[in-house]
């Protein structure tokens, strides 16, 4: 796709962020993608989840790109001093530390307003400010607890969702909160405090099964046992064992169907006259629906529905959407350098402006490659430089 956006919207915003795991990477990665200069403030050793293994492996190089990286120990005088001159630069600072973390280092947001009222503090926490503030709080923590681990298992066997939904979402949010915060500034000449939790992203999620049963007065069953609201709309197993995902989500799309698939007499039963008739129908349809679609492959499958206009997915793992054509064809996924040095593809932030999705412009970070640039654009000589480094107050530069 040809770039025709261009300026980004937030190029000139500096944030900088104190943040690790995925929440927080996520609003800065958003922020970094629509053009801000994001700031990853790290530990001695880098970030710790640089070293993350199995499903945390991928974390660091999916939440992190088009980010800046400096290496400062806050628990010295001298770390936390220049951790504060950026903070002086900046317009956005970013955290998701355990409640009261910042504040002991003096980074929390009362010190800093004091500092500079035009800026916007983005904290992501488990909790927002109540009863339930001081947990500890995960991704898994707020799925069983916020409903939506029960939703997603078999009754009996709740089971959380397969990638770290509020997580992701929750950095969203904040970052949605600091585009509000700037856009708020430009009115009012002042920063502000934002907000975004896991718990209560959670509980937006699961909002809709809320509002089910404060409309029917029914507790929503769930999702594997629910009473789906169309009667086709589920996995079937096919030829050669292949599964895939069919719908049938309308009067005229079950026309459609019984059509293409031969299936006059189904298409003429009284029984089966309108949707709702249908779902009745399950318990009998359904069967007979998946011995007559046995006969097919998956392929044959998805050829039908695709030339019909019927909703159909295949049964995709994430490792086979490296190959998806119309990833590849959009340019959905981009080059990404791996810590290792390797290259791989990443999904890019799924917007596009002016045509084209938000570019990589640069690759993640190496732990404090950006250091000695940084502290040099907020004044620090080499030899104020060598001198931090020397006590083993930060570490990395420009080439590593």
């Amino acid at each position: 796709m040809t770039n025709t956006y261009g300026p980004l919207p937030y190029e000139g915003i500096r944030v900088i962020e104190f943040t690790h795991m995925v929440m927080g990477p996520t609003c800065g990665m958003l922020l970094a993608d629509l053009g801000a200069e994001v700031i990853k403030v790290e530990p001695m050793g880098g970030d710790s989840t640089r070293r993350l293994l199995g499903s945390g492996s991928g974390f660091f190089p999916m939440f992190n790109r088009n980010k800046k990286s400096i290496v400062l120990d806050l628990k010295q005088p001298e770390g936390l001093q220049a951790a504060l001159r950026l903070i002086d630069t900046a317009d956005v600072v970013s955290e998701n530390f355990k409640s009261g973390v910042m504040e002991k280092l003096g980074l929390g947001y009362d010190a800093l307003k004091a500092r500079n009222p035009r800026l916007i503090y983005v904290s992501h926490k488990g909790f927002l400010p109540g009863p339930y503030e001081n947990r500890t709080a995960l991704d898994e923590v707020v799925q069983m607890m916020g409903g939506l681990a029960y939703m997603t298992g078999r009754p009996g066997d709740p089971l959380r969702a397969g990638t770290s939904v509020n997580d992701i979402m929750g950095g969203m949010f904040g970052a949605m909160g600091v585009m509000a915060a700037l856009a708020q500034r430009e009115k009012t000449g002042v920063g502000t405090q934002v907000q975004t939790s896991l718990f209560e992203n959670n509980v937006f999620l699961v909002g809709q099964h809320m509002m089910q049963y404060a409309v029917t007065g029914k507790a929503a069953a769930p999702m594997p046992s629910r009473i789906s609201a169309w009667a086709i709309y589920d996995v079937f197993t096919v030829k050669d064992s292949e599964q895939i995902f069919l719908a049938v989500v309308s009067d005229k799309q079950w026309d459609i169907f019984c059509r293409a698939f031969d299936l006059a007499q189904l298409r003429h039963d009284p029984r089966l006259a309108t949707n709702n008739d249908r779902v009745q129908a399950r318990s009998w349809l359904l069967p007979a629906l998946r011995e007559h679609l046995a006969q097919f492959s998956a392929a044959e499958l998805s050829a039908v529905f695709e030339r019909e206009g019927l909703p159909f997915a295949p049964i995709t793992r994430p490792e086979q959407l490296f190959d998806d054509p119309h990833l590849i064809a959009t340019g959905g996924l981009a080059p990404i350098r791996l810590q290792d040095g390797r290259e791989a593809l990443v999904p890019l932030t799924p917007v596009t402006l002016g045509g084209a999705q938000l570019p990589v412009r640069l690759q993640p970070p190496g732990i404090g490659e950006h250091t000695e640039e940084l502290l040099r654009g907020v004044g620090y000589d080499e030899h104020e430089i060598g001198a931090l480094k020397a006590k083993h107050i930060t570490e990395g530069d420009s080439t590593s």
